[in-house]
C-alpha cells in the first residue's frame, strides 16, 4: 500500500496538518500508519474520500461529535442526518433574523409578538434526573447519547398527557461560550419510579413539584430547536409575563412532546417557564 506523508495528505485533502492531528485524536480520520519512534503520521490515498467528507461536513457547520456519529452510519442514514442538520441550520438562520428584528423593535420602543403564549397546570410527578455541563454544539448529540436513546429504548411507563413529556431544564445559558448546566428529566409513574431508578443508577430520582407554567410551541414542529429559537421564545415569554404581571418561578424548560410513530417526525418542541 502506497502511503504519503501528513504534509502531502494535507495538501491533497486541503486540510491543515493541525486539523488532521485533531481528527486523528477524535477517531474521525486515523492515519494508515504511525511511526512508533517519531509519531509521524502516514496516510493512504484511499483515505482522501473520508477526509474530504469530514472537511465538507465541517464547512456546513456539523459539530465534530455529530460527524463521528454520521461517519458510523450507513450511507442512507448518514444522508438523512446531513439533511436534518441543514434543515436545522436554515431554521437557525431564519430565527437569527427574527431575533434581530425583535432587538431592533425593542431599541425603538416597540413590541413584537411572534408566539401565542398559553398557560397550563402541570401536576407533581417523579422524574429521572441527570445534570451535565454542556455547550450548544454538543447539546443534540449528548441528549441523544445520555437521554433519548437509553431511556426511550427502555420503554419506561410515563404519566399521561403533558406530564409525561420528557424535558430539559436550562439552569444556565447554553451557547458556544457558556456550558449551562442542563438537567435532563424523564417522567416516570409513581408506581414504577423506584424500579425505573434502579435500572438507571446514573440518574437521580426526584420529585418535580406541581406548578403553573407559561409556554409556547415551536414554529417548526418535528425538529430540534436551536439556541436562537430558544432565545426568541424566551423573549416572548418574558414580555408576556411583564404584561400580565406574572413572575417567573424557575428556569426555562424545553419539552419534547412525543408524536405518534405514524407521523414520521421527531417530537414537537415546547418552551415553558414556571410562573406564579
Amino acid at each position: 500500500m502506497s502511503l504519503v506523508s501528513i504534509g502531502e495528505f494535507a495538501q491533497a485533502s486541503r486540510l491543515s496538518p493541525k486539523a488532521l492531528r485533531l481528527y486523528d485524536e477524535l477517531g474521525l480520520l486515523v492515519p494508515a500508519r504511525v511511526d512508533e519512534s517519531t509519531g509521524y503520521r502516514w496516510y493512504a490515498a484511499g483515505q482522501l474520500e473520508r477526509a474530504r467528507l469530514v472537511s465538507a461536513l465541517r464547512r456546513i457547520g456539523v459539530p465534530l461529535a455529530r460527524i463521528r456519529e454520521i461517519l458510523a452510519l450507513p450511507p442512507e442514514a448518514a444522508a438523512e442526518e446531513v439533511r436534518a442538520h441543514w434543515t436545522a441550520a436554515e431554521l437557525e438562520h431564519a430565527a437569527r433574523g427574527e431575533l434581530a428584528g425583535i432587538l431592533v423593535n425593542q431599541l425603538q420602543g416597540k413590541r413584537s409578538a411572534m408566539y401565542e403564549i398559553e398557560v397550563r397546570e402541570v401536576p407533581e410527578r417523579r422524574v429521572l434526573s441527570l445534570i451535565r455541563r454542556i455547550h450548544q454544539d454538543d447539546l443534540i448529540t449528548r441528549s441523544r447519547e445520555l437521554f433519548i436513546r437509553p431511556l426511550m429504548g427502555a420503554d419506561l411507563p410515563r404519566p399521561d398527557g403533558i406530564a409525561g413529556a420528557p424535558f430539559m431544564i436550562f439552569h444556565g445559558e447554553v451557547s458556544g461560550d457558556s456550558d449551562g448546566p442542563v438537567e435532563w428529566c424523564w417522567p416516570v409513574t409513581e408506581e414504577t419510579a423506584e424500579q425505573s431508578a434502579a435500572r438507571f443508577p446514573d440518574y437521580e430520582l426526584r420529585t418535580d413539584p406541581a406548578h403553573e407554567e407559561m409556554f409556547v410551541r415551536q414554529q417548526a414542529p418535528g425538529t430540534w430547536a436551536s439556541s436562537t429559537q430558544a432565545e426568541l421564545a424566551l423573549q416572548e415569554l418574558r414580555a408576556w409575563a411583564i404584561e400580565h404581571r406574572r413572575e417567573a418561578a424557575g428556569p426555562v424548560r424545553m419539552l419534547l412532546v412525543p408524536k405518534r410513530p405514524s407521523d414520521g417526525t421527531g417530537p414537537d418542541t415546547q418552551f415553558a417557564v414556571p410562573v406564579r
